[in-house]
């Protein structure tokens, strides 16, 4: 039977397995995308209990597939499994999460019993086959492809303290309790065991002083793991599908190491090659390189536990990558300018080395490249490498965005892989990042010219010299034959230093453009494949440029257009779950709240129309808001603006109100006014300061005293909850309450102090109470005192004492600066204001690294700036906001009429927080000088009378 399966489903082999024992009618089959699921048609399914996995890979599926089924249709206990071998592979691959990998079949046993026999059954089976360990849970013997858990049998999820939906299982008492899903065995204190104990618990190798195998080895208590008999481990560095990779030291000599570590059967192909073979790859590749200076000294390869362990000298220093993140400040600054120069010129030398010594690196990443103290920099992770004379296997495996793109297609091996890689980590360490650049259908746009559309963007703010960008596009080209070699490269560094005001001489006294690379105003121009790509303007600080205007407002236009015609097709009433797609790689929040569900976008679409008159819109906003009423509680609600219920009813209330639905209003109304949950949080998005900000925009709506009341009270319980410390006045999660925030104060929008103060600033304009105010201003103070000023810049750390963070809404500069700027419209205090003013620095500074979104992006970055423009009547921070602007378009892509853009994980998504409706929100501001949403819009006139300073 196994024979006749190759790359195809493996649906087939249960088909002709109830046919042979005649019990098809016996059992219920239905499949999806990933898995076939098999249910017996009499009995009843467990909510939880024990359950069995059972691993295989892509080689050994079918086999393991064809015995278990054996076993499992004598039984009446449901079962699941991949449908395909591309499925399989999925599962094993080392980018899986380690709580989900290797479960090839899933088995609900209907009883402990029952359990403990079909594992004894299974185990007899599949005996001798392939498959690797699966981390969440135990095996049933030693090398067997048998694992179980104690977990959830059905989709039960429930809203965790932090707004996420998490699957939960019962305690005996009838709580609910997160089924947490790691990479790690961990059962309830409370779940009777009933397999034998014939294995221990095998933890990971730096975690609890076993080997890969479980086996303890002889050792002092506290003593540290020692593999290979050789080498202690000290810390673990990460731990992924793969196996982990550790830092410790060498018994022998005393040497500091880096230990690999690849786990059986991760990342099999049909010929049984796995990541264990990379990792032999690697100690070729580092033999070879011995001596050279290029990469750490190889010093063991051996097996322990039956993991595959590699020893190697470790390189002092950090990754590249992090080296651009603590070195990326002022983009303008001349000393990243030369450094950054200086790296690319070392990146081009350290390819051109490698290639020398007969190395083609094929992942020559930011994260695969060490910067020593010293700045020369070592190749690290050289598992993909090949040596000249190998026979290597094409593989798809590669780092979207650095890899060529015939690389990740299987594409022979190839120097010319390398050079786009160069490129793009030359970009990375010029720029801040490499931009996502989406598939276009159709794709008329190749991708080399959407690069340099993106390059143009950043090129004014950046001051790259000409050279600099159009060495990076030579190496990026699209076809292989035509990409920049090093040498090539080399020679346009040194035409850049020549060029350079900050690093060489211009060639041209009068003035080159090279020579005027330095100012903000100058356009630099790109030649690709024959096309001249033009930037957009950049007008200097404090000037209007009209031909910069013109390009703006053609380029927002033709992208809002397509944004709505996007959540105009994506919408799906039908649908019970979900009325707009989002992305869930963070965590999944409830379907209607403003963060991740569809009251987000319903009041950006609703802005939209009432700033449009979009004759579409009329009805969509009806459909998706009784959509969102019929799914909401009116008897309790979860606080909270972004996560919580007072969000989804502003959002409910202003739809009805621009549609003219009274239905719909007074179920807004009245879930404005619902009884709220207990919570933790005093912040914005999950607390108490988000539903007093709600109430206040209910207030200034309707007038109804009913919400005034609610605002008080909010006022008064975040007076009451503030707490006092050296640092200044803070709010913290409880550190008794259930969440894993609990003890930590914040001082971000989103979380923290910045949000909390704003809210207090909107509460004193209603309460009319000082103290209110008072606490406001108290909390500018303290925000004052966290502020860490680089240059003209003022950054913060998400919590006191912590290091400066990204300037992004949710932590950094950008909402602590909303926050700022409004105390002091409210105060007139221009301490507060000239605060402001350097948070616009730190947002524009790193403008080019940034991502697109409100929360972690552009677009909420954008709305800072666009706050600070109409506070201080200051046309630079519009200026500012049309540049983030541009760089954010130049990561659009077109999917027919539709435009989407790319979120933090790659991922095409709608929500207010990540996707199409926060970054819709921004440009439509850009267009319409419309108010900043989810904000209290009507001037804040302080309970003490005092007016805006401007």
């Amino acid at each position: 039977m196994t024979s006749r399966v190759t790359e195809v489903e493996l649906e087939g082999l249960l088909r002709e397995a109830l046919h042979a024992t005649g019990t098809g009618a016996r059992w219920a089959v239905e499949a999806d995308e990933m898995w076939c699921r098999v249910t017996p048609g009499a009995g009843t399914r467990r909510d939880q209990g024990w359950k069995l996995h059972l691993s295989a890979t892509a080689a050994s599926a079918p086999a393991v597939l064809e015995k278990a089924l054996g076993v499992l249709l004598r039984e009446e206990s449901p079962f699941k499994f991949a449908r395909s071998l591309d499925q399989v592979s999925a599962l094993n691959s080392r980018a899986t999460p380690l709580g989900s990998s290797g479960k090839f079949i899933t088995v609900y046993p209907r009883s402990d019993a029952g359990a403990a026999r079909l594992a004894h059954e299974l185990h007899g089976a599949t005996a001798g086959l392939a498959g690797p360990r699966i981390l969440s849970d135990q095996p049933y013997a030693v090398n067997s492809l048998v694992h179980y858990r104690y977990g959830s049998f059905v989709g039960r999820r429930r809203l965790s303290d932090d707004g996420l939906l998490v699957w939960f299982i019962e305690d005996p008492d009838g709580n609910p309790v997160e089924d947490q899903r790691t990479g790690r065995y961990a059962p309830p204190p409370w779940a009777v065991c009933p397999f034998p104990a014939t294995v221990p618990v095998v933890p990971r190798a730096a975690e609890g002083g076993q080997g890969a195998d479980g086996s303890r080895e002889a050792r002092g208590a506290g003593a540290p793991v020692l593999l290979g008999g050789r080498f202690a481990v000290r810390e673990a560095i990460r731990h992924t599908n793969k196996g982990g990779v550790y830092r410790g030291s060498d018994v022998r000599t005393g040497a500091l190491v880096v230990i690999k570590e690849a786990r059986p059967h991760v990342e099999a192909d049909a010929s049984g090659h796995d990541v264990r073979d990379w990792l032999r790859t690697e100690a070729r590749t580092l033999e070879r390189l011995r001596g050279t200076g290029l990469a750490p000294e190889p010093l063991a390869l051996f097996e322990h536990g039956g993991h595959l362990f590699l020893a190697q000298q470790e390189v002092p220093g950090v990754a590249l990558r992090t080296w651009v993140a603590e070195h990326f400040r002022d983009a303008g600054a001349e000393r990243y300018r030369v450094d950054a120069r200086a790296q690319v010129g070392r990146l081009v030398e350290l390819v051109a080395a490698a290639h020398a010594h007969g190395c083609v690196l094929r992942d020559f990443t930011p994260g695969n490249v060490m910067v020593r103290p010293d700045g020369e920099l070592r190749l690290i992770d050289l598992e993909l490498a090949v040596l000249e004379g190998d026979a290597a296997r094409p593989t798809r495996v590669g780092t979207p965005g650095f890899s060529a793109p015939e690389r990740l297609t299987g594409a022979p091996v190839s120097p010319t892989g390398d050079y786009y890689s160069l490129g793009a980590t030359a970009c990375f360490v010029l720029a801040g990042k490499v931009p996502n650049l989406l598939p276009e259908e159709p794709a008329t746009r190749a991708p080399e010219q959407r690069l340099a559309a993106w390059l143009s963007a950043c090129a004014g703010p950046l001051r790259l010299p000409d050279g600099l960008a159009e060495m990076v596009l030579g190496l990026m080209k699209d076809a292989p034959a035509e990409r920049w070699d090093p040498a090539r490269a080399r020679e346009a560094l040194r035409r850049a230093d020549r060029d350079d005001p900050v690093t060489g001489k211009p060639e041209d006294s009068k003035g080159s453009k090279g020579s005027q690379a330095g100012n903000v105003g100058d356009a630099v121009t790109v030649n690709v494949g024959g096309t001249v790509a033009r930037p957009l303007a950049h007008p200097t600080p404090g000037t209007a440029s009209a031909a910069g205007a013109d390009d703006i407002a053609v380029g927002v236009d033709e992208a809002v257009a397509g944004i709505v015609d996007h959540l105009l097709d994506a919408m799906t009433p039908a649908d019970e779950r979900r009325l707009w797609p989002v992305s869930t790689m963070a965590g999944e929040t409830d379907s209607c709240t403003v963060q991740q569900g569809a009251a987000g976008v319903l009041g950006v679409l609703t802005r939209y129309w009432e700033l449009t008159g979009d004759d579409r819109l009329p009805e969509l906003i009806s459909t998706a808001g009784h959509w969102i009423a019929h799914r909401t509680d009116l008897s309790s609600t979860r606080p909270g603006l972004h996560f919580g219920g007072r969000g989804t009813a502003w959002a409910l209330y202003d739809a009805g109100r621009a549609v003219d639905d009274d239905r719909l209003m007074a179920h807004a109304t009245a879930l404005a006014l619902a009884p709220q949950q207990s919570t933790p949080h005093h912040d914005i998005t999950h607390g108490t300061a988000g539903s007093g900000v709600a109430a206040v925009h209910f207030w200034h709506r309707t007038g109804d005293p009913r919400f005034a009341e609610l605002v008080v009270d909010a006022a008064d319980r975040l007076t009451a909850a503030g707490r006092r410390d050296r640092s200044g006045v803070g709010w913290p999660v409880p550190a008794e309450a259930a969440s894993p925030e609990g003890g930590t104060g914040y001082l971000g929008f989103a979380h923290g102090t910045a949000g909390i103060g704003c809210f207090l600033l909107a509460a004193a304009a209603v309460s009319g109470r000082p103290e209110h105010l008072d606490l406001a201003v108290e909390a500018g103070e303290h925000l004052r005192d966290q502020a860490v000023l680089t240059g003209e810049a003022a950054h913060w750390p998400a919590r006191s004492a912590d290091p400066p963070t990204a300037a992004y809404w949710c932590h950094g500069a950008a909402g602590i600066g909303t926050f700022l700027v409004r105390l002091w419209q409210a105060t007139g205090d221009d301490r507060f204001g000239e605060l402001a003013r350097r948070a616009t620095h730190a947002v524009t500074e790193r403008a080019s690294r940034a991502a697109l979104a409100q929360c972690h992006g552009l677009a909420g970055n954008g709305d800072f700036l666009l706050d600070m423009a109409d506070a201080t009547g200051d046309p630079v921070h519009r200026t500012a906001a049309e540049d983030l602007a541009r760089l954010l378009l130049g990561e659009r892509a077109h999917r027919r009429a539709q435009v989407v853009f790319p979120n933090e994980y790659g991922d095409v998504s709608t929500s207010w927080s990540d996707g199409s409706a926060g970054i819709l929100a921004f440009l439509l501001r850009i267009r319409h000088a419309d108010p900043r949403h989810w904000m209290v819009q009507r001037p804040v006139r302080a309970a003490a009378g005092l007016s805006p300073a401007h």
